[in-house]
Parts: C-alpha cells; sequence; structure tokens
C-alpha cells in the first residue's frame, strides 16, 4: 500500500509498524498472559468512579453465582452418588416408582421417568 492510501484511510506508517511488531511479540507470550494484559490495560483506563463502579457490580454477580453454586452442590451429590454407584440409583428408581404409585401423575409425565 501507498503511503497515500494510508493517509486516506487514516493510518500512518508508523502505527502500522507498531502493530505489527506487537503481533510477532504476542507469539511469544500465550493466551492467559495476552487476557490478563489486556483486562489489566482496560482496567487502567477507567476512572476512579468508573472502577467503583465495576468493583459493585462483580461483587453482586460474584455474590450471586457463589448462591448458586451453593444451592445446586446438593442436586450434583445426588447425579454423582446416581452414576457412580448402583445401589443409590437403584434406591432413585425405587422411590420413583412409590411416588408413581401414590400420586396421580399424567402419563405424559411418567414417561419422562422411565415408566
Amino acid at each position: 500500500m501507498s503511503r497515500s492510501r494510508l493517509a486516506v484511510w487514516g493510518i500512518n506508517i508508523t502505527s502500522l509498524d507498531l502493530v505489527m511488531q506487537s503481533q510477532s511479540g504476542f507469539s511469544e507470550i500465550g493466551p492467559q498472559e495476552r487476557i490478563k494484559q489486556f483486562a489489566l490495560n482496560n482496567w487502567e483506563r477507567l476512572t476512579g468512579r468508573q472502577k467503583t463502579y465495576a468493583k459493585k457490580v462483580w461483587g453482586v454477580l460474584t455474590y450471586k453465582w457463589r448462591w448458586q453454586i451453593a444451592m445446586n452442590i446438593p442436586y450434583l451429590a445426588i447425579f454423582l452418588l446416581d452414576r457412580t454407584i448402583p445401589a443409590v440409583h437403584q434406591f432413585d428408581m425405587a422411590l420413583l416408582e412409590v411416588i408413581n404409585s401414590k400420586l396421580p401423575i399424567p402419563a405424559f409425565i411418567s414417561s419422562w421417568m422411565g415408566f
């Protein structure tokens, strides 16, 4: 590309050279390090007020994630036990059979449970 064409697009040669040099440097570091560096660069660009809001939003998100994980741990344990220990699976199926025989569950729902 010629210099006049680059000037029309608003790109100068020095910035294009810097981009090409920085791309060759990226191959030396891993993707995790690049992501970390990108996040740190963006964090440093924020003002003090923006950083305060970002911290509050991150706190709310992680608080909700922690509660979601805490509430789902018992179900994860049951799922893992059911998959790995045959006696737990037999107990679960027997419990479902008792529930199915006592409660009037519609046929289409009981077909989802394997009955």
